[in-house]
């Protein structure tokens, strides 16, 4: 509610701004209060929605970490990208709004988008009046009660039902799992750490995918694709907004392919191919402005137009997803902050430098993004292992076999089989990630992450006190 309110108020301060009362310094101050707003709600709403949904809760302070924690190794990728989608219908909502909104007086051309956060914000308020806190934060606090009445009520048991425990305990393991027990947390020099868990190099795969993601030229496309079209391809600037809402269009329905071919492509497959696209729309682009004509102006604008289709069919999604894969949980949190970091520092330069590009060496903008797009695929290929289909715990037997065998990770993936729950912990064993083998690892491992299997991981870990795993049990 504080969250929704923060933005309600940065609302009203920019749309009250007046000539003669310095409406530019009330515009910026405004800004920053819904900014504040914004990126509370963006960290939180997101795994407050996706966590009460799924019934498994393990909560974390970023969407993506939850997510990755929370779901099932066939669907994990899916729900990633569907959060990807998401993103790109709010800002095709947005665009049509704005479009709507320049046909109308001054003061309504912005005005009226501005406050129509207003509706989104009072939503989100009005919706938590009525919605619990989240179960992880209340047992973190020790209000063991209401969080038992939380967990019963999400999961239409009874609180003296055995799940209802069950689930108490799993987050409590968790908690203590990933350091919040006592409110202590992971330090940041373990980010800058090798050896067999590789958290630096795992931290850096994620930080260059969002890097990547921005440098490519999205936001060039997604923010300025009206100028891009005015100044570049010489339409009217009717015609040019026109056209960027249909690419808004375009950008929305190729967001959704990801969510049918993830699991089946795999990672690596959809980051070379939507290098390839990428590349070549901005090569298409490029070529076509060279001559300066009309005619092959249009050329270019098509190049625009399958730019974003790649870019929403792959790039999207898959620098969200990736980091919240491979990196490992004591760390990952603190692994996906940077990555995210990463992001808006990039989005920040890309969007400062794009029209000034324009203006000095036009048709160059575009050759410079298929430039950086060609080096994106060897950096792609030798270093980022596949992770499609592999447990959270399988990814950390990748990492520590490439570092003990002295290959290359990418080699390491391709190589380790897929593994049931007992050769995990056999494989754990022999690249020394664990010291003994108990037949709990994976169980304690499946607590650690949070996952949907987590009654079964405790059953496992019973039998595995009583007799290890050769009762055959398996997780999938």
């Amino acid at each position: 509610m504080t969250r929704g309110a923060t933005m309600i108020l940065g609302a009203i301060v920019q749309v009250t701004a007046q000539p003669g009362s310095n409406p530019l310094a009330q515009f910026i101050i405004g800004r920053v209060i819904t900014g504040v707003g914004n990126g509370i709600n963006t960290s939180t709403i997101p795994t407050y929605q996706g966590l009460s949904t799924m019934q498994n809760i393990h909560w974390n302070i970023v969407a993506d970490t939850a997510l990755a924690e929370c779901s099932r190794t066939s669907n994990r990728g899916l729900l990633i990208c569907i959060e990807g989608g998401v993103i790109a219908f709010g800002t095709l909502t947005a665009y049509w709004i704005d479009y709507g909104a320049s046909y109308g007086p001054p003061d309504l051309v912005w005005r009226f988008p501005i406050a129509f956060q207003i509706i989104f914000a009072l939503v989100v308020c009005i919706g938590m009046i009525w919605l619990p806190e989240s179960p992880r934060w209340l047992l973190t606090r020790e209000r063991y009660e209401e969080g038992e009445t939380v967990i019963a009520a999400l999961r239409g048991l009874e609180v003296s039902d055995r799940e209802t425990q069950l689930q108490k305990t799993i987050i409590m393991e968790s908690i203590r799992a990933s350091g919040y027990a006592g409110r202590k947390g992971t330090p940041l020099k373990a980010l800058f750490t090798n050896g067999k868990t590789q958290h630096f190099r795992r931290m850096m795969l994620g930080v260059s995918s969002q890097l990547m993601q921005q440098v490519g030229g999205c936001n060039a496309v997604i923010y300025y694709f009206p100028i891009l079209f005015e100044r570049s391809i010489k339409q009217t600037h009717a015609m040019s907004l026109l056209l960027g809402g249909i690419n808004m269009i375009v950008y929305s329905i190729f967001a959704t392919v990801s969510w049918f071919i993830i699991e089946r492509a795999g990672r690596r497959k959809l980051f070379l191919w939507g290098t390839v696209g990428q590349g070549l729309s901005m090569v298409l682009t490029f070529s076509c402005l060279i001559p300066g004509t009309p005619g092959a102006a249009k050329g270019a604008a098509v190049g625009l137009f399958t730019y974003i289709a790649s870019f929403g069919a792959t790039w999207l999604p898959l620098p969200w997803l990736y980091p919240a894969e491979v990196n490992p949980i004591k760390t990952r949190a603190k692994a996906n902050a940077m990555s995210t970091c990463s992001n808006w520092l990039f989005n920040f330069l890309i969007v400062m430098i794009t029209p000034i590009m324009i203006d000095r060496i036009g048709w160059g903008t575009y050759l410079f993004f298929a430039v950086v797009n060609a080096c994106f695929i060897p950096i792609i290929y030798f270093y980022y292992p596949e992770t499609k289909q592999r447990s959270l715990e399988e990814i950390d037997i990748i990492f520590a076999k490439g570092y003990c065998e002295k290959i290359s990770y990418v080699r390491a993936a391709k190589e380790l089989p897929f593994l049931r729950d007992e050769e995990v912990e056999a494989k754990a064993y022999e690249y020394g990630l664990i010291t003994e083998m108990t037949g709990n690892y994976v169980a304690e491992k499946r607590i650690e992450h949070g996952s949907p299997s987590d009654e079964e991981a405790v059953v496992m870990k019973e039998k595995g006190a009583e007799g290890g795993f050769g009762s055959g049990v398996h997780v999938e």
